[in-house]
């Protein structure tokens, strides 16, 4: 277990509620969580928050990283950018014994917990998979925000459908732990997870499957009981700016506001979105008007 400490983007001291805890989780590859996270986390640092972040998926690693990209940016360019208190996490290998396991299990709830403390935003970034370590993740969320590209190959990590019929027949395995997950955390403190899906555009989906994906998507989330928000659009900037560690959000400051387009003013709006939808307390001496 692995972490690196970032300034803060304020010092407002330790929030004596507790921080609020984003899961951003998928079972499938591919639909943009460490992205997501990376630019969630860039936006609430602006906002005058104190963030820390928890890669999960620290054997993939795109979240760190991403991170270290961003360190490098800082020490090459001369120039400051937000940074968050960054840990990585690894889930325990398939050889590991149990009483392994089971450190490694408590080791990650004390993280988390301990970063409760000293941070008004805990975002956990998940795995493809369904590991000790992501379960224990996921049972502490507040808001769980899971990605998915607006395809109905997609759709199947939340709902198995039938294709002759396009109904749904039951709820995924990835539904199904979420559930698992949300008793768990009643039973820990009494607390609800607040389930947001956010639908990233596809521009290749053609008229008939996005009919079809706004159909069972809408019937799914009243049956099962999550939000739906809109997520990304198909942007080639999100997949250059990793290469350097920034996001979208960090464009205005580092390249000036007349270098952004109405494409990354878009982008922005996008983000933006996002962290509205976590429906946080505005942060003691915040920034606001972040366009």
């Amino acid at each position: 277990m692995l972490g690196f400490g970032g300034k803060k983007a304020s010092d407002n001291g330790p929030n004596s509620k507790g921080a609020h805890v984003v899961v951003i989780g998928n079972e499938k590859g591919g639909s943009g969580k460490s992205t997501t996270t990376m630019h969630m986390i860039v936006a609430l640092l602006q906002q005058g928050r104190n963030v820390a972040s928890i890669d999960v998926d620290a054997r993939q690693g795109t979240l760190s990283r991403y991170i270290a990209n961003r360190e490098r940016f800082v020490q090459v360019s001369g120039t400051d950018v937000e940074m968050p208190d960054h840990y990585r996490v690894e889930e325990p290998s398939e050889a590991a014994s149990a009483a392994e396991r089971q450190s490694e299990c408590e080791k990650l709830c004390l993280l988390i917990e301990g970063a409760l403390i000293n941070h008004d935003v805990v975002l956990i970034d998940t795995p493809g998979s369904a590991g000790s370590l992501s379960r224990i993740a996921h049972s502490y969320a507040d808001t769980l925000v899971t990605p998915i590209n607006d395809s109905l190959v997609d759709f199947d990590v939340l709902a198995h459908v039938d294709g002759a019929k396009m109904d749904i027949k039951g709820p995924s395995h990835y539904a199904e732990m979420i559930w698992d997950q949300k008793k768990k955390r009643a039973d820990r403190d009494g607390g609800t997870i607040d389930w947001i899906v956010m639908r990233n555009r596809l521009s290749s989906l053609d008229a008939h499957n996005k009919r079809e994906m706004e159909r069972l998507i809408r019937e799914l989330a009243h049956r099962i009981r999550f939000r739906i928000i809109p997520g990304f659009g198909e942007r080639v900037i999100f997949r250059e700016l990793f290469l350097v560690g920034l996001t979208i959000m960090d464009l205005k400051d580092v390249a000036g506001p007349q270098s952004l387009s109405a494409s990354h003013h878009a982008a922005r709006q996008e983000v933006l979105t996002i962290v509205n939808a976590l429906g946080l307390p505005p942060p003691p001496d915040s920034i606001v008007g972040l366009d």
